[in-house]
């Protein structure tokens, strides 16, 4: 495979190429000479040595911007159609925005809503005061250290203090060119006594044969915020993924994570909110779908940091065909988090004789007057369910379906945009039956 050439030259020609303020051009070249001495992430039971995370045709790619939402591909126009309102969007065909609309009344109140190179030449300090500071951190590995040097997508949510956002926003990035790659920056920030529900979609429309998708999203709850973050990935099976979501939640604030992660390819996945103030509370639920081949490895994570703050997990997986998964759940309480709650709970529900799933239920407790609890379970469909089923004349087929949908409807039930939730049914339905 013919790859692109990445070195400093490329990076500042691109970076100046999008107008970039020097701050950021000079992360991007900081990260990219961090980058070659940094070692690859390792995640606790997946060897991933020789996945493909650098190699890939195009950077980017140019796409057209849509003058309307019946220009875009069937697949994407059910998953916008099936939403009430299309007032809060942002639609991304591959590196390219190609659609974003907010309702008047939000804009007169200071939100924004746009893509990630228009932030950083509109809102240059606000973008600086969050971009992978307090979040993901450049330098924590070689993939945070190309994912900073060589972002080229991405969305920036910003909700002043003091408003409530009640439509959820939702962001829809569309891989339709299998020669291309993303490197996709998502930044949410809730100022203090704020609230907001953002929801995203990775979808891809083609299939490839390798390309390489690092994604990382940052959110921000401050005092007394709220922020539901939602999501369905659903890339195809030709595509290695890095997904890295991270929360920081500050005095008394919430950030809920309800994730349908449904890519057909390889994936590392981490998922950590750091409970930074006193109060505050992080709450994750995760499902998985597993088939084929693939390989997965997710791992959630919350951390206490503040006095009286809870921390829950709930991750339900199923695996088919000759699929492997790791769930590993890790609740940290830190020295000083008194009185903070830290409990989670994974599920594993294996199809046939050579999936794999393997729950690790993991709790660090560096403080005395904590409560905290794990559960987890791996095994086959239960007999008696689908005894008890086909007693009831249902074949036994359609007996397993119901079982399957029952197992994940915990996490399903949550998603906060009835036609993603609509979406993510259907696809757990394509991929188990």
């Amino acid at each position: 495979m013919e790859t692109k050439t990445i070195n400093q030259d490329y990076v500042a020609s691109f970076s100046s190429q999008l107008g970039e303020p020097d701050w950021l051009k000079n992360l991007r070249l900081d990260a990219l000479a961090k980058a070659e001495d940094l070692p690859m992430p390792r995640p606790d039971k997946t060897k991933i040595d020789k996945w493909n995370f650098t190699e890939f045709k195009e950077h980017t790619v140019e796409s057209s911007q849509v003058q309307s939402l019946n220009d875009l591909h069937e697949d994407v126009k059910a998953l916008i159609d099936a939403d009430s309102s299309t007032n809060n969007l942002y639609v991304q065909l591959n590196n390219t925005p190609a659609y974003t609309s907010l309702a008047d009344d939000l804009k007169a109140q200071g939100v924004i809503l746009t893509d990630i190179h228009t932030a950083a030449k509109e809102y240059s300090d606000l973008l600086q005061k969050y971009f992978m500071k307090d979040g993901v951190k450049v330098d924590e590995h070689r993939l945070t250290a190309l994912h900073a040097a060589l972002f080229n997508g991405g969305v920036f949510v910003y909700v002043p203090k003091n408003v409530e956002v009640a439509e959820p926003i939702h962001a829809v990035f569309v891989h339709d060119n299998a020669d291309t790659t993303l490197f996709n920056h998502v930044i949410v920030v809730a100022e203090d006594n704020s609230s907001v529900t953002y929801v995203e979609n990775y979808i891809s429309t083609v299939e490839t044969d390798s390309a390489v998708f690092n994604i990382v999203s940052e959110v921000f709850a401050n005092t007394n915020a709220r922020v539901t973050y939602g999501a369905v990935d659903t890339l195809a099976s030709g595509i290695t993924t890095y997904v890295n979501r991270r929360g920081v939640a500050g005095r008394d604030a919430k950030i809920e994570w309800a994730l349908g992660l449904m890519n057909d390819g390889d994936t590392i996945s981490e998922n950590v909110t750091n409970l930074i103030g006193d109060g505050s509370y992080g709450d994750t639920k995760s499902v998985v779908v597993g088939r084929g081949e693939q390989k997965q490895n997710f791992t959630t994570k919350v951390v206490h940091f503040g006095k009286h703050s809870e921390g829950y997990i709930l991750k339900h997986g199923v695996m088919k065909d000759s699929a492997s998964s790791i769930f590993n759940g890790i609740g940290k309480i830190e020295h000083g988090a008194s009185k903070s709650n830290a409990e989670q709970e994974s599920r594993v529900l294996m199809l046939s004789e050579k999936a794999r799933g393997d729950a690790n239920p993991i709790l660090l407790i560096d403080e005395d007057d904590v409560t905290a609890g794990h559960a987890a379970s791996v095994g086959r469909v239960d007999p008696i369910q689908l005894y008890y089923l086909m007693s009831r004349g249902i074949t036994k087929t359609e007996a397993e379906r119901l079982v399957i949908h029952g197992f994940l409807a915990p996490v399903v039930k949550e998603l906060p945009i009835e036609g993603v939730k609509k979406q993510l049914v259907e696809v757990i339905e394509r991929k188990v039956q």
